[in-house]
């Protein structure tokens, strides 16, 4: 068994929450190649989306795996350190804790990981997001997995046409529910229509038995119970042979549809399918920027990348983006390119309300006097 590993955290941002510095990723580079030397990775890969750092591995020690989530941890600790002396702004932000305490789990870095057979051929997708929360990869995965008209293949694909079922966590009951689709379909857009609270976690083919896609469900506000950066979730899709094809689970992505982040992680705004090139959000800190690594795993080796936002057939996607942000910025303030109050929690509107209490006073039926009547 195979287990590819997608781990990462914003050590420091450079300059601002923009981009990660080339120090910070050569750093990383060459702990991934010391840990290939060591044995305990098969192969490696260090990549970056905005101002986060994104371990891409491939090993045999399973799931949340001791070993590989302590060396993703002393990765992270070594940029951070890095970071300081730079500098760097929000350096080791996503480090939550002081010392490593056997997985990552409730300790800051976002992960997403499989666990697999390799197939003859295992052709693999990477999504990296900055500026926006794990959610994010609602409305994709339901394209991808569950809505005929973006996959064909849900129609034409005997492997397929069985349909998937679909983890589905409860961010802030901490629960979980897995929706068998098509029949759970309506139930389940119910819930994940709601992705500040409600994120699929995975995603499994019913006719095959395999896992096709898990994601990163890590929510540092609901972690450190204060507003510490978002969360810039990752994603990993399998695809082919009976699991969508790599065009398919590509194709949600040629619509910049709307997600929560963007300035001070408080806002709406357009995702921007982009090469990696140009994963640097800089206005408002936006718009929301998500890259697709593509690999062929072979013997646990990353053939690869491949980075398939690279193409022209997305220019459509990033001038939508840059016209939905310029409409969003023009409201300001207000909603609805601000977060609704609920989902401000950790900001500033706690501390808010407990200093304007006292000046709220109830409604009266009494009228006032007109002035001058």
């Amino acid at each position: 068994m195979i287990t590819l590993s997608v781990i990462k955290a914003d050590t420091g941002g450079f300059v601002g929450h923009s981009a990660v510095h080339p120090r910070l990723m050569a750093e990383a580079r060459r702990e991934i190649e010391r840990a290939k030397s060591s044995g305990l990775l098969i192969d490696g890969h260090v990549e970056s989306c905005g101002d986060d750092i994104s371990l891409i591995m491939t090993h045999t020690y399973g799931q949340e795996a001791g070993l590989i989530h302590s060396f993703a941890w002393d990765t992270f600790q070594a940029t951070t350190h890095l970071a300081k002396e730079l500098g760097l702004y929000g350096a080791g932000q996503d480090l939550l804790s002081d010392a490593f305490s056997g997985n990552l789990r409730g300790m800051g870095p976002g992960y997403a990981e499989l666990e697999f057979e390799e197939r003859p051929s295992e052709p693999v997708l990477c999504f990296l997001a900055d500026k926006t929360e794990p959610g994010a990869w609602n409305l994709p995965l339901y394209r991808m997995f569950a809505d005929p008209s973006n996959t064909s293949g849900l129609v034409i694909d005997e492997k397929m046409h069985a349909g998937f079922a679909f983890e589905v966590y409860d961010l802030h009951e901490d629960r979980r529910i897995v929706f068998d689709c098509p029949a759970d379909l309506y139930d389940m857009l119910m819930y994940i229509g709601a992705p500040a609270r409600y994120v699929i976690h995975g995603v499994r083919s019913k006719t095959l038995g395999m896992t096709a896609a898990a994601t990163s469900t890590q929510r540092l506000s609901l972690i450190a119970g204060r507003y510490v950066g978002k969360d810039d979730p990752v994603m990993i899709v399998r695809c082919q042979s009976g699991l969508p094809a790599v065009g398919e689970a590509l194709e949600p992505f040629a619509f910049a549809y709307s997600v929560a982040g963007c300035m001070r992680g408080s806002h709406h705004a357009p995702l921007m399918p982009v090469a990696t090139g140009q994963a640097h959000p800089s206005r408002f800190d936006g718009p929301p920027r998500v890259v697709a690594l593509g690999f062929q795993i072979k013997d646990g080796k990353l053939i690869g990348p491949r980075d398939m936002f690279d193409d022209p057939a997305f220019d459509g996607a990033r001038r939508q983006a840059v016209e939905v942000m310029d409409y969003l910025r023009r409201h300001g303030p207000f909603e609805p390119h601000r977060l609704p109050l609920e989902d401000l929690e950790y900001t500033t509107m706690t501390s808010l309300t407990k200093r304007l209490a006292h000046r709220w006073t109830p409604i009266t039926t009494e009228v006032a006097t007109p002035v001058g009547g």
